[in-house]
């Protein structure tokens, strides 16, 4: 009896995937606990300086292409946090070790990869609301917000985070932090998200109808104004496929061994 009851005493607990993943979102903003504000500053002032930089440059433009800025910004907002902050902050973890260690915890990658993509995407949120604000406000657009907003923005955010996640773990730091600079351009200047992609050479919009950034603005903008855009079915296709493949690849180069 007493050895049967020395087996049950050593038993190991089982903590559910909801539990550890709570934890993990804990430990991860404690660790970036000095980051996070910065990060958050710093992701409310793209949204609102792309907002009034756009205005200086352009002016006063017509509906069609305030409608463009005014929600172009917040789509710059998630997808900069999850293509170009999200891998320099992977990047850093594991040139400091902290990657690694996790990696030995008894926990499902899964879980460690959706307590890092839940707080990056509670990083974006500030950011993207306040952009919303200003290019409204600086425009002059009269908001018609759909009721699937917020499931457009999940989906930007983690379709972006996983793509940015799977970049610093398959790439060595450096080549990840460099990668991510060059996506700003590319984001900012190469991609129809502050305009439409009939600007854009027709190779160039050619490729963008397989790449996300597209839908992902079009994703946006239909939800923000959806009395006047709709979500295109193709590029919703592409959006979803984009996200069930990144979340692939992310979760691939997290739990592949070196």
């Amino acid at each position: 009896m007493n050895a049967i009851a020395c087996e049950h005493a050593i038993e190991p607990r089982k903590v559910s995937a909801a539990s550890q993943l709570g934890v993990l979102v804990q430990w991860q903003a404690q660790r970036m606990s000095s980051y996070i504000p910065l990060l958050v500053v710093i992701q409310v002032f793209l949204a609102v300086t792309t907002v009034l930089g756009y205005g200086l440059l352009i002016g006063t433009p017509p509906s069609d292409q305030a409608s463009y800025l005014a929600t172009g910004a917040a789509t710059v907002t998630l997808v900069m946090v999850g293509l170009v902050m999200t891998p320099q902050m992977v990047a850093m973890a594991r040139t400091e070790g902290s990657l690694d260690w996790m990696r030995t915890l008894p926990t499902p990658r899964v879980v460690f990869l959706g307590a890092d993509l839940a707080l990056w995407t509670v990083i974006a949120l500030p950011g993207m609301v306040l952009g919303i604000i200003a290019g409204a406000w600086r425009f002059h657009i009269a908001l018609s917000i759909s009721w699937w907003l917020p499931l457009a923005a999940i989906t930007v955010s983690l379709t972006s985070a996983c793509v940015g996640y799977a970049i610093a773990c398959l790439a060595p730091p450096q080549v990840a932090q460099l990668t991510s600079q060059v996506l700003v351009f590319v984001v900012l200047l190469f991609s129809p998200v502050s305009y439409p992609a009939s600007r854009l050479p027709d190779w160039l919009a050619k490729v963008h109808e397989w790449l996300p950034i597209q839908p992902m603005a079009e994703a946006m903008r239909a939800s923000l104004i959806s009395n006047s855009y709709n979500m295109p079915a193709r590029s919703m296709i592409v959006l979803v496929a984009w996200m069930i493949a990144a979340l692939a690849g992310a979760g691939w180069a997290l739990s592949r061994r070196k």
